[in-house]
């Protein structure tokens, strides 16, 4: 009896056979798949894990990345050459003119402009202690002129002002101009990169905001241009005394005339084209009434004297005023504001 009870035990614990047979294929396929599944779910858990970590990883880089760069150009005030080019590729705000956004790239562009002709042209140290307040000096003077242009912009988008692509190259050929003649276009981008560190580009970006922001402020001037049409028939009646037309209208009129003379200067002068007009006349003879390509004023010139390359002349000014004056009532009312801690200055300039 015990010997039958082991051998029942043995045939118990048998392994099974491993021959497959056509009763045993089924079973024989099910587990050799049930082994393959150990390796394959988990490497598709895996995978879903890993991109699903990938977006956590990149969304907090790029948050990193923003936070790095709102405090390099914000609380840093990080001024540097990489961070200009950055906001030439993200537009973002140095302070806002009624709402319309300064650009940080156009502030960078004429502060960076600015430090390099102190540098280079000067031979200013930035480390030294008058360094360090004339860049003050110029980080107020570059935050002002962003503004005024983006002011001008408002308000030339509401008056339809524009500046052509005509009207650029028109400019920028009589910026050429010289006593030997047109300077090249290469050889005057070499002038502007070395002076002022600016290529073609932004040269041109510039120039023509400051056109569109001399057409505004001839265009809301009415009473600067009122008064230049009124003393016209006076100029005309009196050309030789220049002076005492402006010192007979400044008893009356709210706009003060500035009277000056020019000394001997260039036929090819960059003085708002005065230079160029001037040439053009007899001797004692006196203009008509002269827009500045500067964009500060109504002018009226007479020729003193004159050679081959050079004219001396006196003229009479009528300073445009009222967009200073717009652009200071913003400024006190508050609807300037400034993203950066920089100062306005005392008085607004154009």
């Amino acid at each position: 009896m015990k010997k039958l009870l082991a051998k029942i035990r043995n045939k118990k614990t048998e392994a099974p056979s491993s021959r497959i047979t056509n009763d045993t294929v089924a079973e024989h396929r099910e587990r050799i798949l049930a082994g393959g599944r150990r390796f394959k779910y988990p490497v598709q858990y895996a995978r879903h894990k890993l991109v699903f970590n990938a977006i956590i990883i990149s969304i907090a880089a790029l948050i990193l990345i923003a936070a790095v760069g709102w405090w390099q150009l914000y609380p840093s005030q990080n001024t540097s050459v990489f961070m200009y080019h950055v906001t030439k590729v993200l537009p973002l705000p140095v302070a806002t003119v009624d709402g319309e956004p300064v650009l940080y790239s156009d502030y960078l562009m004429k502060y960076l402009s600015a430090v390099h002709y102190l540098e280079q042209k000067e031979q200013i140290s930035l480390k030294s202690e008058d360094g360090k307040r004339q860049v003050e000096y110029i980080k107020q003077q570059s935050m002002q002129d962003a503004i005024a242009d983006t002011y001008a912009r408002k308000l030339a988008n509401k008056m339809g002002i524009t500046v052509s692509d005509a009207d650029l190259e028109s400019f920028l050929k009589l910026q050429r101009q010289s006593n030997d003649g047109e300077v090249s276009q290469q050889t005057y981008d070499a002038v502007v990169l070395d002076y002022y560190g600016w290529i073609p580009d932004e040269y041109r970006h510039a120039t023509k905001n400051k056109l569109l922001r001399q057409k505004v402020t001839y265009a809301i001037d009415t009473d600067a241009t009122a008064l230049s049409e009124k003393i016209t028939p006076q100029v005309a009646a009196a050309a030789s005394n220049l002076q005492a037309i402006a010192d007979t209208s400044n008893k009356t009129e709210p706009i003060k005339i500035i009277y000056g003379a020019s000394g001997l200067v260039p036929k090819t002068n960059q003085d708002g084209g005065l230079a160029a007009v001037a040439s053009k006349l007899e001797k004692g003879t006196v203009s008509g009434v002269i827009k500045s390509t500067t964009g500060d004023g109504y002018y009226f010139v007479r020729l003193l004297d004159s050679s081959e390359t050079q004219v001396s002349y006196e003229y009479i000014q009528i300073p445009l005023t009222v967009f200073n004056k717009q652009l200071d009532a913003f400024e006190k009312s508050g609807k300037i504001n400034r993203l950066i801690s920089v100062s306005p200055l005392v008085a607004t300039k154009q």
